[in-house]
């Protein structure tokens, strides 16, 4: 059971400020050559805190963390919590347009970021106004792992629901990004909701997981909160590198591991994998876009972990379904609702009827861990949240057994010739090829069809198949008009900072291509 009346008077800050007090001499970080306790980490979280304090940092002052996975991220977080702030999550990747839309619209007062990425800020002239803080500075010194010249810090005052701990802007590859606003209570509920899922396996205290998704998201953000409610040691990698994830699995076997598909596919296809025990996982858990099925059944093979698919989304600050551990399990199934999650299926037309068993429509969903809505949108946030119901924008199926199943985004269905055509469907069948390693399928416009199918192939390494063996093996799998008119091999596919691949981005380049 989880006390949401003594969540909604907790904070961010207090749950791990509560882990440290009673496991400080567990170790609470390892990135590189750092480790770090959990005594260590707050002493380390409170001097940055009373260093922003010093320098004029106020309560609901917005922060901008620009920062790459590693210890400094998880300092300036939970700092920012500790004063009462807003962490405005940035992806350290952005360029100057990109920083200039999040700039002009979360509007922060202060950003934290790597010396070098200074310069880039400095040509955006909305930045002039902004306090600056650099990891490193000119000297060389780290100006997150430096002690503050004082320890004054300020009466700590959180309204747990109505306070923005985030703003988690969404992918945006159906347009312009949109800032969810994430309350303290919003994240310390869904931690609470994921954690039960997890309980008969987890072990407060004696838990090892590796962060490899970019912290900058929501999916891994998240992650790190449920790591450091349970005193778990957290295991940090920069830059996702399979070598690197296999390499870090032999040194600190971790029992946890959270990663998108495209992470699982790389892994599984390294050369070097038959050389590595990959034994030590309990959990293997995978968000952002649906795993494929023999991926599941790989990865089961090689781990012997429980795999979790699930389901999740900025606006429910992530996790909505899951695989159940126990019972009954459905390869292909992001699984059932999470506990205090209600959730269903309705006409997408219409957005009020609830479809039948079977039938696919527009997914909605309540529960704790729904945004407070999008930060300066009201009419979106009015479109998104109606009745108390986030309307997803995702297509899914539920079975009668209560297991739900994403068919496709809403934006992303084909119509062809007038038949409904949903991409993931086609993507499952050209995975069960044995050379291939990604794929993306996509629609664009067509005079006669309306629109048409088209495939991205990425293939194994040294592996071998041609457009018409591909085509063939899709035409006797399933029905003629969902096979794709025109297959491309490639060597990779775009794809956002968690590894979800940017089906817009492809659709919209092959747009132009046929304008032009």
């Amino acid at each position: 059971m989880v006390d949401f009346e003594h969540l909604s008077r907790f904070s961010i800050y207090q749950m791990f400020e509560q882990t440290a007090k009673e496991y400080p001499n567990h170790l609470a970080v390892i990135d590189g050559s750092i480790q770090l306790t959990y005594s260590q980490l707050k002493d380390s979280v409170d001097a940055f805190a009373a260093f922003l304090f010093q320098q004029g940092f106020q309560k609901g002052d917005r922060i901008g963390l620009m920062l790459p996975n590693g210890i400094h991220y998880v300092i300036a977080y939970y700092a920012t919590q500790r004063l009462g702030g807003t962490v405005v999550q940035v992806n350290p990747l952005y360029q100057a347009a990109e920083l200039e839309y999040i700039i002009e619209d979360s509007t922060p007062t202060w950003f934290v970021c790597k010396l070098e990425q200074t310069e880039k800020l400095k040509k955006i002239e909305k930045c002039e106004s902004i306090k600056i803080i650099s990891t490193v500075n000119k000297l060389g010194n780290d100006q997150l792992l430096l002690k503050a010249s004082s320890s004054e810090l300020p009466p700590l005052h959180i309204h747990s629901k109505e306070d923005i701990a985030v703003i988690q802007y969404t992918g945006g590859t159906t347009g312009k990004s949109k800032g969810a606003m994430l309350t303290h209570f919003n994240i310390l509920a869904n931690i609470q909701q994921a954690g039960l899922v997890f309980k008969d396996v987890i072990n407060k205290g004696s838990e090892r997981i590796l962060g490899v998704a970019p912290l900058t998201h929501a999916m891994a953000m998240t992650n790190m909160n449920y790591t450091f409610m349970n005193a778990a040691t957290y295991i940090i990698l920069e830059k996702f590198d399979a070598a690197k994830v296999l390499e870090l699995v032999e040194m600190y076997r971790p029992t946890y591991f959270l990663g998108s598909p495209t992470m699982y596919i790389a892994i599984l296809n390294d050369p070097e994998l038959g050389k590595y025990d990959l034994s030590c996982f309990k959990i293997c858990l995978s968000g952002s876009s649906p795993l494929p099925i023999k991926v599941i059944k790989d990865l089961e093979e090689k781990t012997g972990a429980h795999i979790f698919e699930g389901y999740g989304l900025s606006e429910a600050t992530t996790s909505t379904h899951r695989t159940p551990l126990n019972g009954k399990r459905k390869i292909g199934s992001v699984g059932l609702p999470i506990p205090y999650t209600e959730s269903k299926i309705v006409d997408t037309d219409n957005g009020i009827d609830e479809m039948p068993a079977g039938v696919s429509g527009e997914l909605i969903l309540k529960g704790p861990q729904v945004m407070k809505g999008y930060w300066g949108k009201p009419q979106e946030t009015a479109e998104a949240i109606r009745n108390g119901w986030l309307y997803t924008g995702d297509i899914a199926t539920c079975d009668e057994d209560g297991f739900y199943y994403i068919v496709g985004r809403k934006k992303d269905m084909v119509i062809a010739g007038g038949l409904n055509i949903y991409p993931v469907e086609v993507e499952e069948v050209l995975y069960q090829h044995p050379a291939i390693a990604e794929t993306c399928v996509f629609g664009v416009p067509d005079a006669y069809l309306g629109e048409k199918l088209l495939a991205i192939v990425v293939l194994k390494q040294g592996a071998f198949v041609s457009e018409k063996e591909l085509l063939s093996w899709c035409e006797n799998r399933i029905a003629r008009y969902k096979v794709p008119r025109g297959i491309e091999f490639r060597t990779e596919l775009p794809k956002t900072i968690v590894g979800k691949v940017l089906r817009r981005k492809l659709v919209e380049e092959y747009t132009n291509m046929e304008k032009s």
